[in-house]
């Protein structure tokens, strides 16, 4: 086994702190990586905080890792040293059952193995994330980075570009769908690059005036305040879909209103109870779609990379030192980071 430094959070009080674990000796189809950059994520302040009530301490969160192939197990085929890498959110699943079998390890029936705070599937040992100089995975859960991407601003693809990338391509947006994006931060400036670069009228909904020329910048076609009565009454039944990133509970009644016929409303944001209640009306009446999608599976993760290289996307980020990792936690608590936290490892050393 190797050592390896870290930061890690030992309690809900804690923040994060240089902390030292090994990872494991390569097993045949492992692929040994040096982390060269990891995006911040909100889920990790959730986890280092246990905001939901499941995090096992000491926990290293990390799931938008970049980093160099240094050693590869026997049986790997796919990666070489010295190869430029990815791993997101997951890092192994079943890999049998019939999700698994269609590429869709996030919804394993097993459940997939997180990259952090889940257990090893063969050990038992708990699995540290990308907060680190370095990582153990198995091939099947590493992608290849496209050589024309900045291999920083790669990094949240990882998480944040697939999350919002996986329910548009699945769903079948395309040139001529109006396409509505609820919520302007990290998941919602990267919803609004992809809708457009499928070729949909992408319009932003925020509750921020201030943010409606950085939504033109980022690529909307129009904008929509939240707030405002008579903006949200001119958009009544006007989109095919919106993709709603916001993270905390919020009023889906509203937004409802302003789809077509048949139009979806696709949580990606929320992993808590909706609040308020959702009007049956307001799905019944227009016959309209509720439903939800989980990051993506390991095709689709690389196909969101090879996507983003092909249109020139990436997120936009702002670089940190890991020593400033708490500060960069109450910075994204309070929404001031455009759009993405990216930690250079260079730093932890």
């Amino acid at each position: 086994m190797s050592e390896v430094k870290g930061y890690a959070a030992t309690s809900e009080l804690s923040g994060l702190a240089p902390f030292s674990f090994r990872r494991r000796e390569l097993r045949p189809d492992d692929v040994s990586i040096e982390i060269e950059y990891c995006g911040v994520c909100h889920t990790d302040i959730h986890f280092a905080e246990n905001d939901w009530g499941r995090t096992n301490y000491p926990v290293v969160p990390g799931h938008e890792i970049i980093g160099k192939v240094v050693a590869v197990g026997n049986d790997v085929s796919q990666f070489t040293v010295g190869q430029r890498v990815g791993v997101g959110c997951m890092v192994d699943s079943c890999r049998q059952c019939a999700s698994c079998g269609q590429g869709l390890e996030q919804y394993c029936r097993e459940g997939m193995t997180p990259t952090y705070n889940g257990r090893d599937r063969h050990d038992q040992l708990p699995t540290f994330g990308g907060y680190s100089d370095g990582i153990v995975v198995a091939e099947r859960f590493v992608v290849r980075v496209p050589d024309s991407l900045d291999p920083a601003a790669a990094a949240p693809l990882l998480c944040a570009g697939i999350t919002t990338y996986s329910p548009l391509k699945h769903y079948g947006v395309k040139p001529g769908d109006k396409v509505g994006v609820i919520g302007m931060g990290g998941l919602g400036h990267m919803g609004v690059k992809f809708a457009r670069a499928l070729g949909a009228e992408v319009t932003l909904f925020t509750r921020s005036r201030a943010k409606e020329a950085e939504a033109r910048k980022q690529g909307a076609d129009h904008v929509v305040i939240s707030t405002d009565p008579d903006q949200m009454a001119a958009a009544r039944e006007q989109f095919d879909f919106l993709l709603d990133t916001i993270p905390v509970p919020h009023d889906l009644n509203p937004y409802l209103d302003t789809l077509a016929v048949d139009g979806m409303h696709i949580l990606v944001g929320l992993i808590e109870p909706i609040e308020p209640t959702i009007h049956s009306r307001a799905l019944i009446a227009k016959r309209r779609i509720l439903t939800g999608s989980l990051i993506g599976g390991m095709p689709e993760t690389q196909e969101v990379l090879d996507f983003c290289a092909e249109h020139n996307i990436t997120c936009d980020i702002e670089m940190l030192d890991m020593a400033d990792i708490n500060k960069a936690y109450e910075r994204m608590k309070q929404g001031d980071v455009k759009y993405r936290f990216v930690i250079d490892m260079k730093t932890l050393k």
